[in-house]
């Protein structure tokens, strides 16, 4: 009780008793490796004569004989006096639980006070003294009470659960990641408790440590698909392909590929990412062969398969695989398409990407995504009417968005189509009614640098300096606004010349009468670079000031130099 009445130094309770099981292993580390050395040190050890067995012997046969009754005696007495302490502490525990039940916390309190008194290595009063504590709602004390029942009985795990979820409601994390490990150590086989801890490793951003959780899990039940492949998604963020691989093809040396395609699925999109798609190709080829002749083969995997054929260079076979998907099931099978889209436009075969691309038009949620992936098909096709139709298409969709805009202008533009080019550049007419930005952060097209650039290039193409002028002025000034807002000069001290002869000391003459006249005072690089640049100012100064004088006595002026303290500026670095 006076562990959770007590509270100094800001230490928590659990932290003390993490104390105490550091200094305990400790100890037992240093009496292990203390009897470790005794018996490295020992010689071959005596046997004990016959005679003293047998001495030893009838001493305790007399032993047996004489005192037999009276330690039998003594043991019963002690038995029935810890018999009825443990009934006196039964009875009250009883009592304690039905105040607690009535809602008497007081009288639960005092009672279980006395119990803790009588039995403090007993965990039960202290669980229940917890449980009062929390419905009164003092949650500091209801935790301290079951986090010291939970180190007295440390393989119950249900306590050490009630205090996870105690600690994450006061906020305290570290408690809770220290009681989530508690309870996993206690009850090694409970899932929920490692998914709740590689769930926490992923919410701080953790992802090393939650993708080692959940294979943790993995290796707790090699059976669940969903643990492997979060955790094989995380190693693959984290950069780990080859831990992933090894994974996954472990996995499938003992489960059939029949049995969960998706985990095939996950190893062929690992090592087509690595564009090792020859690799990718033989997982396929090998899952197909297992699949028995009825069984109907993943459509997922036939088009990677035929991805895979592309990307090493035999479309024939990609198309064949590519053969199922058609206009008219387009839509039940986007993801697909799509990927096969794209994958013929990173190999810049057009022809083909636009074919699929032309399958999902009408199809898709992020129709304007697609039109903008056809129209550059159609760009690269040369085919620039089609391509810039598709591009005012997607800019319908997304007017704010500056690259198609500026890629729809410069296909204008090689069309010769320039009042079509300039009037997409222009700002609308309302436009200086919401010059200021959006609620997401973001202005407004005709106000991004890029626009105006390219819209004062056109107008310097078409010699309309006027408004060439009026577009290019205002980012020029705001330019040199924001150099000169920005332009940090750093004022250097002005030295004066007592502090420069001061400095210049450390390259005073030798001492030739010394026998330590060939060495110079010792001093560091900076200080004999520093002693430099003074010199030369030194110099400069004086003859700055024999001009002056020239001039002055040339002029019929009489000269007066204050040489007390002229300051100079610091020589730059």
């Amino acid at each position: 009780l006076d562990l959770i009445k007590d509270d100094t130094c800001g230490v928590q309770l659990y932290q003390r008793f993490e104390q105490l099981e550091y200094e305990y292993e400790a100890s037992v580390e240093r009496k292990r490796n203390a009897l470790a050395a005794a018996d490295a040190g020992e010689g071959p050890v005596k046997k004990p004569r016959q005679q003293e067995i047998r001495r030893a012997t009838i001493e305790e046969v007399k032993a047996m004989k004489y005192g037999m009754n009276e330690r039998f005696n003594k043991d019963t007495n002690t038995r029935r006096r810890k018999d009825k302490h443990n009934l006196q502490i039964t009875r009250k525990l009883g009592d304690a639980t039905l105040h607690y039940a009535h809602g008497r916390y007081k009288e639960a309190v005092s009672v279980l006070s006395e119990v803790v008194v009588q039995a403090p290595k007993l965990p039960d009063p202290f669980h229940i003294l917890g449980l009062v504590y929390n419905s009164m709602g003092e949650k500091k004390k209801a935790t301290d009470c079951c986090m010291i029942a939970a180190f007295l009985s440390p393989k119950e795990s249900s306590l050490w659960k009630l205090l996870v979820t105690w600690s994450i409601e006061q906020g305290n994390t570290e408690q809770a990641w220290f009681c989530l490990n508690k309870a996993i150590s206690a009850d090694p086989g409970d899932i929920t408790l490692r998914y709740h801890h590689a769930s926490l490793y992923m919410e701080i951003g953790e992802y090393q440590k939650a993708a080692d959780s959940y294979y943790q899990i993995v290796q707790v039940c090699p059976d669940n698909v969903e643990a492997l492949q979060t955790a094989t998604m995380l190693y693959k963020k984290c950069g780990q392909f080859e831990r992933t691989i090894g994974i996954l093809e472990d996995y499938l040396k003992d489960h059939p590929p029949k049995d969960d395609p998706s985990v095939v699925e996950m190893l062929v999109s690992v090592y087509m990412e690595r564009n090792e798609h020859s690799k990718a190709l033989e997982r396929i080829e090998h899952a197909r062969r297992v699949f028995s002749c009825g069984e109907e083969f993943p459509l997922n995997l036939t088009i990677r398969e035929g991805i895979c054929h592309a990307h090493l260079g035999d479309l024939e076979k990609a198309e064949f695989y590519f053969s199922t998907l058609q206009k008219d099931n387009a839509k039940l099978r986007m993801g697909l398409v799509m990927a096969v889209a794209n994958s013929f436009m990173s190999l810049q075969h057009y022809e083909s990407a636009l074919k699929y691309y032309l399958m999902l038009e009408g199809c898709a949620s992020n129709n304007d995504l697609i039109s903008v992936k056809i129209a550059r098909c159609y760009s690269a096709l040369k085919k620039s009417a089609s391509a810039i139709q598709f591009y005012y298409k997607a800019l319908q969709a997304r007017e704010h968005d500056v690259d198609t805009r500026l890629t729809l202008t410069s296909l204008l533009m090689e069309e010769n189509r320039d009042d079509e080019a300039l009037a997409l550049l222009s700002p609308p007419p309302n436009s200086a009614l919401s010059n200021e930005t959006d609620v997401d952060g973001s202005q407004p097209w005709w106000l991004n640098v890029k626009v105006k650039l390219k819209l004062s290039h056109i107008y310097k193409t078409k010699r309309m300096l006027e408004a060439y002028v009026e577009v290019m002025y205002p980012i020029i000034h705001e330019s040199l606004t924001i150099d000169s807002m920005h332009q940090k000069v750093k004022q250097r001290k002005r030295l004066t010349e007592s502090e420069l002869l001061e400095r210049v000391q450390v390259l005073g003459d030798r001492q030739t009468d010394s026998v330590f006249g060939n060495f110079r005072q010792p001093a560091s690089k900076n200080v004999i670079l520093k002693a430099h640049r003074a010199k030369k100012s030194l110099q400069k100064m004086a003859t700055s000031k024999e001009e002056m004088k020239c001039a002055a006595l040339a002029a019929g002026l009489d000269w007066e130099s204050d040489d007390s303290e002229d300051e100079v500026p610091e020589p730059p670095l």
